[in-house]
């Protein structure tokens, strides 16, 4: 199953010696996929350390790195805290750890609807960003994608309909993509509320990097549909969808044709994070409280069609 940290297992004097801080004590922070956080309180303040818990040594500094270079662009993100050697990541009893500057604010679920445009906003300004910034030159190409590998264990589930499905609308997906030209940007590819702050100012900051890649930006705005567009139901919001759109085009327009293809970028993204809940929760870690998650995702792939009238004009 997967590795996550705990509070017990940091070997917190060590790690305060490496940033030259003083009566540390941590306590766990919720949520994380990959890692575990805790707020780490200490004489000089408050911070946020993260354990990398299921990341090698190559993947933990390229984290760091995009995390450092977006915060340098002037993104509203996490900025990164080097240890007294200057190094961003921290390996403690084979451990890798990086510390964050504390962001006062909290995690709202589900996003205010008012908040939308400007998490629409954010996601323009990334997606205008050079991409071959210094610190960004080796961000993956199209990294939130089903690869090959995860294709090929589709047939393999043992829920057959969500495997159909799945297949027949990714079908679908591939041939109509195969004649679009867009230009690939960085994109986030989790833009979800549980990775998204209100500070206290009232504004937004945006976290987690695991996922950045160079992407079609209307997939990324699929995402952040998914993420942040559906409704108490799980359906697809159209109110809530045009909010997002609304930041977004404040800084990049998009174009007639964009936007009749989003509606399939929408459903592309939902068929995305359908398949990994399901390859995650019955494949890899199976837990029976989370066997049927994904199928949450087929109901809202199904809502699209019907919930995105007057989103082309």
């Amino acid at each position: 199953m997967a590795h996550y940290t705990t509070a017990d297992q940091i070997d917190l004097n060590t790690l305060a010696e490496r940033y030259e801080l003083t009566n540390p004590s941590v306590v766990p922070l919720p949520g994380g996929a990959a890692n575990s956080s805790f707020r780490l309180t200490t004489g000089q303040g408050c911070y946020v350390l993260t354990a990398l818990d299921n990341h090698d040594e190559r993947t933990a500094s390229a984290l760091a790195r995009h995390t450092q270079a977006l915060y340098r662009l002037g993104l509203p993100t996490s900025r990164l805290v080097p240890a007294t050697d200057g190094s961003l990541v921290t390996t403690v009893n084979g451990s890798r750890f990086v510390l964050k500057e504390w962001i006062s604010g909290r995690i709202q679920q589900p996003l205010p609807l008012a908040l939308l445009p400007e998490a629409g906003e954010f996601l323009a300004n990334l997606h205008a960003l050079p991409p071959q910034t210094e610190g960004l030159e080796d961000v993956p190409v199209g990294a939130r994608r089903l690869s090959a590998v995860h294709l090929a264990a589709i047939p393999g589930f043992t829920d057959r309909k969500f495997a159909g499905w799945l297949t027949d609308r990714l079908g679908r997906i591939r041939a109509a993509e195969a004649g679009a030209r867009r230009e690939p940007c960085l994109v986030h590819g989790d833009l979800f509320d549980d990775n998204i702050v209100v500070r206290d100012d009232g504004h937004l900051s945006v976290l987690d990097w695991e996922t950045i890649s160079l992407d079609d930006p209307l997939l990324d705005l699929g995402m952040a549909a998914v993420g942040l567009a559906q409704d108490g139901a799980g359906l697809l919001s159209h109110e809530r969808l045009e909010a997002l759109l609304c930041g977004y085009e404040k800084k990049r327009p998009l174009a007639v044709a964009d936007r009749a293809a989003l509606p399939l970028e929408i459903e592309h993204a939902a068929l995305i994070i359908g398949f990994h809940r399901y390859y995650r929760h019955n494949v890899r870690f199976p837990n029976p409280e989370r066997a049927t998650y994904h199928l949450e995702m087929v109901t809202f792939a199904g809502s699209v069609a019907d919930r995105v009238g007057g989103l082309v004009r």
